[in-house]
């Protein structure tokens, strides 16, 4: 048996071959085999129609998004300007007019 090297990600050393690719079980990081592995990945984040976002974009809601402690939700259309992308379920850092400061999912935006 061939020994497989560690995940670039997490370091974990139980990867495994799934066809052309390499996993991690423990962070489920893919990865080719001849890839050359990169120090750290990339972030992407997709809106709703599967535009890749990147920091500073502009992004429009397309749904009414009501909001704890808010006495008005907010609407869909609304635009918000220079995103700044972060990792986790609510991968939009912004601040919106009227609103302040504010964490979006990608799912309920897309690219101005």
């Amino acid at each position: 048996m061939s020994a497989l090297p560690p995940c670039p990600k997490c370091h974990c050393e139980y990867t495994y071959e799934d066809r052309d690719h390499l996993v991690c079980p423990e962070c489920a990081h893919e990865w080719t085999a001849t890839a050359p592995v990169a120090a750290d990945d990339a972030l992407v984040v997709r809106d709703a129609n599967g535009n890749a976002l990147q920091d500073g974009d502009s992004v429009v809601l397309i749904k009414d998004l009501k909001l704890k402690g808010a006495s008005a939700p907010l609407k869909a259309g609304t635009k918000v300007k220079k995103i700044r992308l972060v990792e986790g379920d609510h991968n939009i850092d912004c601040k919106i007019d009227g609103f302040g400061a504010m964490a979006l999912k990608s799912g309920f935006v897309k690219k101005a």
